[in-house]
């Protein structure tokens, strides 16, 4: 399910919606009189557009994935590859010994000899006129027949020997040598990790304004990153149980990802408006955040309850009120009270 996704500190006892002064903390407290004045640079509370985001839950997948299975019966014989290789393209994975497709290859390697045979012994005939060209024609199509067997035969042998498909990691192994290989059944399981997906079903109500090429947020906790993808597929049609539709994002490559991770994806659905400053202005101690109003040449300390922060600017929940002026540089050292000059 879909939730919001909030940036939130935890304030203790003293937070209510709208402007809030701590009474100690008011204009009738100064700094001494000798404390320097402090040059600052401030910033007005502005009443401004809000993105909400939502997460969605998707799963890191390998853009590359095979499972390697067989094509023919037959004992495994040989697995040079253990759970955690790493293969080149071309590399042996399982080797298999099928007795009945060597057999068939010797027959069939015998029917071809036999047939170039017969046809070389007519075609020397035919020159000699003593065969017809309609023999020799036949013979050259048994000869043709013996050849279509014998590279089938080959083909089949072939199979016997599995080789990777491209470069990657052996992710899964569920075969050993001594185990019969089926047609199918999957022995290994192969993929490249340096070319991973996201791959997500999104709610159809935001899924529309989603379109390949889009850059969308992305959250791996168990791998603390938090990367940029690019939106690779749509799909064009929702699922009618879940209401949601496949989407898959291309991630750029990161060593602390693994296929099979849980990921959260950030989506935007449509943005509220509430009160922003630059998150500069917001100086914390332990749980409590603190910016300096600046009035009548003073700072006068305020505590403040936030909440989302978006490029650069952060939102704010109660402490403040639009249109007041807060601090936004030089602002971890001042005081209550602190006489300040703001710079143009």
């Amino acid at each position: 399910m879909a939730r919001p996704f909030r940036f939130t500190h935890c304030l203790v006892c003293f937070l209510t919606l709208g402007s809030v002064f701590i009474p100690s903390l008011h204009a009738s407290t100064h700094p001494p009189s000798s404390l320097a004045l402090a040059t600052v640079r401030a910033a007005t509370v502005e009443l401004g557009e809000l993105p909400s985001l939502i997460e969605i839950a998707g799963t890191i997948q390998s853009k590359n994935s095979a499972a390697i299975a067989a094509k023919v019966t037959g004992i495994v014989t040989k697995v040079p590859v253990a759970l955690g290789s790493t293969v080149k393209a071309g590399d042996l994975l399982v080797a298999i010994s099928a007795g009945e497709i060597t057999a068939r290859v010797s027959q069939a390697q015998a029917q071809l000899t036999q047939a170039r045979r017969n046809l070389e012994r007519e075609r020397n005939l035919l020159k000699k006129k003593a065969s017809t060209e309609e023999t020799v024609k036949t013979m050259q199509d048994q000869y043709n027949m013996a050849l279509a067997g014998y590279n089938e035969a080959q083909s089949m042998l072939g199979y016997t020997s599995i080789t990777a498909p491209f470069d990657g990691v052996i992710t899964r192994k569920d075969v050993t040598p001594g185990d019969l290989a089926t047609p199918g059944t999957p022995l290994l399981q192969l993929e490249n990790n340096s070319r991973l997906q996201v791959r997500t079903s999104v709610p159809e109500s935001l899924v529309l304004n989603i379109h390949p090429g889009d850059k969308l947020m992305v959250r791996v906790e168990a791998a603390h990153v938090l990367t940029q993808g690019r939106v690779a597929e749509v799909a064009p049609a929702a699922d009618p149980n879940s209401r949601t539709a496949p989407v898959v994002i291309d991630l750029d490559s990161q060593p602390n990802l693994r296929t099979g991770q849980f990921a959260r994806v950030l989506l935007s659905s449509e943005g509220s408006r509430g009160l922003l400053i630059p998150k500069s202005a917001v100086v914390p101690k332990g749980q409590m955040d603190r910016v300096f109003v600046i009035e009548d040449g003073r700072a006068y300390l305020r505590l403040v309850r936030t909440g989302l922060v978006y490029d650069g600017m952060i939102e704010i929940l109660g402490g403040l009120s639009a249109g007041e002026t807060v601090a936004i540089s030089n602002n971890r050292l001042l005081f209550n009270g602190h006489r300040v000059q703001v710079q143009p």
